[in-house]
């Protein structure tokens, strides 16, 4: 599975930073996840200063496929920052979340805006089966989400997203977590479900005549949806307020129309996805005024 690992292009690390360099405040970054604990977590007002913030500082490394649908992977590693007022508990938030700033946030429910990146498929990732073929870009998927706790140890997430550069589909995600704190740790584990319209399948999964054509190996191909369904679970280990270490492992199955494009195929691809990631995160306190 894993013919290659190499580390993704300046390309993915510049919108990555630029998404993550943004404002922080009462946020989370869903692609470089915060420290899950349960959202519940109480805190006594009078042992906290409110004039200090709490600055998390994250560095992760993640194993994902080259593309959507590929069968080869590649390493991205990316930084990560949460910024919240000392007292506040830090949002349990998973890997495949996309970057969020919630706008309203309550104990139960909270809303605001996303960003997520897909990579891009080029022909210089595998010169043999993508003869032929058109690139897809890296793609940029803006959109907005919302969280909803029916118990403290139950998250349900959804997002709907819009590619604005990279593709012009219409994307969604739902996802639900179960979370288990045992002493220091805490385990969590749920399904995921990725849907996307016909001109995301298409840009992805699709195969024009000319593509055909040229690559000699393929026939045409037109999907008229995407869907992938799977799991993710994590577990972290809060050595003390300082240090926190997490590490996670999801599988997706791409199905229906765009499972059966000849691109996630043998050779060509792989229906079956997987990411694997670790993560580090150094939280420190620094007061208000400075």
């Amino acid at each position: 599975m894993f013919r290659s690992l190499r580390r993704v292009g300046s390309s993915v690390g510049a919108l990555v930073l630029a998404l993550g360099a943004g404002p922080t405040l009462a946020a989370d970054l869903g692609a470089a996840p915060s420290r899950p604990m349960p959202v519940f977590t109480q805190v006594d007002p009078g042992a906290v200063d409110p004039s200090t913030w709490i600055v998390t500082v994250s560095a992760s490394l993640q194993a994902i496929p080259r593309y959507p649908g590929a069968s080869d992977y590649t390493a991205v590693g990316y930084p990560g920052i949460d910024i919240r007022k000392a007292g506040e508990p830090r949002r349990f938030s998973t890997p495949d979340d996309g970057f969020s700033v919630s706008l309203y946030d309550d104990p139960v429910f909270r809303i605001g805006p996303t960003a997520r990146i897909v990579p891009g498929r080029y022909y210089g990732d595998d010169r043999r089966h993508l003869f032929g073929f058109r690139d897809a870009r890296i793609a940029l998927e803006p959109g907005v989400f919302a969280e909803f706790y029916p118990s403290p140890s139950i998250r349900t997430r959804v997002e709907i997203r819009q590619g604005v550069y990279g593709h012009h589909g219409t994307v969604g995600s739902i996802a639900a977590d179960y979370l288990m704190p045992v002493g220091q740790f805490l385990f969590s584990l749920g399904p995921r479900l990725n849907v996307g319209d016909a001109s995301y399948a298409r840009k992805y999964f699709g195969v024009s005549p000319a593509e055909a054509a040229l690559n000699g190996r393929v026939t045409p191909y037109n999907p008229d949806s995407f869907y992938a369904a799977g799991v993710l679970g994590a577990v972290t280990y809060t050595q003390d307020e300082t240090w926190a270490y997490t590490g996670y492992a999801g599988y997706t199955r791409i199905l229906g129309a765009s499972g059966d494009s000849p691109l996630v195929r043998r050779p060509f691809g792989n229906p079956d996805q997987f990411q694997f990631g670790l993560k580090i995160d150094y939280a420190f306190r620094m007061p208000a005024q400075f």
